[in-house]
């Protein structure tokens, strides 16, 4: 597992998923499931995040906020 930061870009309150910006500029997307897993409740545009990517470093498991113990 790789824990990056990012800026939130975007999240939908229906769907739970959204876009992250990582810092080299690199669009990212993530599930309702990797919302999930960082036990946050919502996410606002240009909010920093701290991100967990699986094996493939691209592919978002948890998001979640700097200096909080996410999963």
């Amino acid at each position: 597992m790789t824990r990056v930061a990012a800026t939130a870009r975007s999240h939908d309150l229906e769907s739970g998923a959204g876009t992250l910006l990582l810092d080299d500029g690199s669009l990212l997307t993530y599930s309702s499931d990797a919302f999930e897993a960082g036990r946050l409740r919502l996410l606002r545009s240009g909010q920093r995040v701290v991100v967990d990517l699986g094996p493939d470093g691209r592919t978002v498991t948890a998001v979640t906020l700097p200096g909080f113990d996410g999963p």
